[in-house]
């Protein structure tokens, strides 16, 4: 599915829609340029799970974790170089916990995505507007 969204407020509203489909755990693997709504998509995906939290980019600290049922784990894998520091830093246990897991920058180790992972990809199309691409395999959510 490919929408345009026209402001902040509308591409939030898009990762809230997708929050249904996950609570019982899953991954959204993202990507898209600085500045496109990454994080703007994820706190939405957040309000959508029912987490009342404020849902910032984890740049420096790669992982912002977010309780609720299912938790959050928001990373941003954007400083990283390799899929080696992401296993480092506790990728498998993340996954084995259970928890939606939204990850930014996921073309930085993409063999890691598991098989069934949610996708979405964000491209600016000037000003607010944006081109937002969500894959989502029926099988897996």
């Amino acid at each position: 599915m490919t929408v345009v969204t026209n402001s902040e407020a509308e591409t939030e509203a898009l990762g809230a829609a997708l929050a249904d489909r996950l609570r019982g755990g899953g991954v959204v693997a993202l990507t898209g340029e600085l500045g496109t709504g990454k994080t703007a998509f994820i706190r939405g995906l957040a309000g959508g799970l029912g987490i009342d939290a404020r849902v910032t980019s984890p740049t420096f600290t790669i992982v912002n974790e977010y309780p609720g049922e299912p938790p959050l784990f928001h990373f941003d894998m954007y400083r990283l170089s390799s899929a080696g520091e992401l296993i480092d830093i506790g990728w498998d246990d993340y996954l084995a916990r259970g928890g939606v897991i939204a990850a930014e920058w996921s073309d930085v180790a993409p063999e890691l995505i598991p098989e069934g992972a949610a996708r979405v990809s964000i491209v600016s199309l000037g000003g607010d507007s944006r081109r937002v691409t969500v894959d989502v395999p029926e099988a897996e959510l």
